[in-house]
């Protein structure tokens, strides 16, 4: 048995020393750390080395090692973040611009390309002294005596590296919680958790009429006469149901993500699979289409930039919300957002409320119930999976009609209808140490009681 595990070892070894020596590899655990480098510091202000500690430790192995050791910058005049990986090619330069967050340029771009980097020439709505919702006075309500210490343990007791617990009752906050170092203004990004994000962005162009769901996606690489995906509907695309190909369960989409990769080139090259709307299938393309589409109907300019910020995130008072692009103006709003959690729950009461915020229609009437409706093809085993939201129920030991927005690392909002009740939690966990999001949701909702 020792032999064994030696021999495991071993080759778990040589496996993370040939990644190391790979110059794709190297350049794509650069980007990485230029990528959450830039964003934490500019989007987030936070120290540097606090950054190392988080966003970047209990990553992905193949990425962990070089990540510690490869030599990176940050550029407080110019707002960026540079990580050298090969003495042949520039760094991997990373730019912050107001509104859109931080770009990565394209593996071998020098910093003569930040200046080409699309920007939203848009004012933000400054911070509302407005009662919460909106803004953040007078957000807070009594605290249920059995909460406050459930809500202290959530970052001890249910596993993970929890920095944020947010409840809310009835539209108000009841329990909110923070890390050293963290409050009510610090974002974290929230990996997939902004798939539920666009499935908002997508609702509001639908209540709009600039997109139907149930129409085919508007793809503009599609459009080629007789390229069957042009028939891969909107729906299709939020249930993950899209039959499309992906490089594996999951669909990490690391060029995009850290690679500088662009959405139109890449998410959209993925060839048919299965029928569409025949199989559940995990993909982050599915999500970038998604978006594609809706920023295609609204013409690719400034306007399709400002939509997300005017139309939604500004009027429920999310302006601590950050989507980042590709460096050719593209959202990647299949994770990479920066938010924090209070604009998180102010989502999740959007939806408590099917869509009306201060008596304004956002999203469509019924559009609630869309996204918590199981998608024609399910997930083999584990929660079920609506449209671009995870869905719970007595399965779980939660309220029949619970749905969630869930990402990477331990981004968690649970929505539970029944209760009147929004669950906020934000963490760094590493796939060693995962939060245990259902047992304290359960706890939660128990605690209330």
């Amino acid at each position: 048995m020792r032999s064994i595990f030696l021999a495991v070892l071993a080759v778990c070894a040589a496996t993370a020393a040939s990644a190391q020596e790979d110059p794709h590899v190297r350049a794509l655990a650069a980007g990485y750390k230029a990528a959450f480098l830039c964003s934490g510091v500019f989007s987030a202000g936070r120290p540097e080395a606090e950054i190392a500690a988080d966003d970047l430790e209990g990553i992905y192995p193949d990425y962990q090692a070089l990540v510690r050791t490869l030599p990176a910058s940050v550029d407080r005049e110019k707002m960026t973040a540079s990580v050298a990986f090969d003495p042949k090619l520039p760094p991997r330069i990373a730019a912050w611009r107001p509104n859109l967050g931080c770009a990565q340029l394209p593996i071998g771009a020098g910093p003569e390309g930040v200046a080409r980097l699309p920007r939203l020439e848009i004012t933000r709505r400054p911070p509302l002294k407005a009662a919460w919702p909106d803004g953040d006075e007078n957000a807070t309500g009594k605290t249920p005596k059995a909460l406050a210490p459930l809500l202290a343990k959530a970052f001890t007791d249910y596993g993970g590296k929890t920095t944020a617990v947010l409840v809310v009752k009835d539209g108000r906050i009841v329990g909110e919680q923070y890390r050293p170092g963290y409050d009510l203004h610090t974002p974290q990004r929230t990996w997939s958790v902004a798939k539920s994000l666009t499935a908002s962005v997508i609702g509001r162009a639908v209540q709009l009429g600039n997109v139907k769901v149930d129409a085919p996606a508007n793809i503009p690489e599609w459009q080629t006469s007789g390229d069957p995906r042009a028939a891969i509907t909107l729906a299709q695309l939020m249930h993950m149901n899209s039959g499309l190909w992906t490089d594996g369960p999951g669909n990490r989409t690391d060029e995009v993500y850290v690679g500088g990769g662009v959405v139109t080139e890449l998410a959209t090259r993925m060839p048919l699979e299965a029928a569409p709307g025949s199989r559940f299938n995990y993909a982050n393309n599915d999500t970038l289409l998604a978006q594609r589409a809706v920023r295609a109907s609204l013409g690719d300019g400034q306007e399709a930039l400002a939509f997300p910020f005017t139309e939604l995130f500004w009027r429920i008072g999310m302006n601590h919300t950050t989507p980042e692009t590709d460096w050719q103006g593209n959202y990647i709003l299949s994770s990479q957002v920066w938010t924090t959690s209070r604009d998180l729950a102010r989502l999740g009461l959007l939806y408590l409320n099917d869509g009306v915020w201060n008596g304004e229609r956002l999203l469509p009437e019924g559009w609630s119930k869309f996204v918590a409706t199981p998608a024609p093809a399910q997930p083999a085993r584990g929660a079920g999976y609506g449209a671009f939201f995870w869905l719970h129920g007595s399965g779980q030991g939660l309220p029949e009609g619970t749905y969630s927005m869930n990402g990477n690392r331990g981004q968690y909002v649970f929505i539970v209808p029944s209760k009147k009740v929004v669950i906020v939690r934000r963490g760094f966990d590493s796939a060693q140490a995962r939060f245990d999001e259902v047992r304290f949701a359960r706890d939660v909702l128990s605690a209330l009681e």
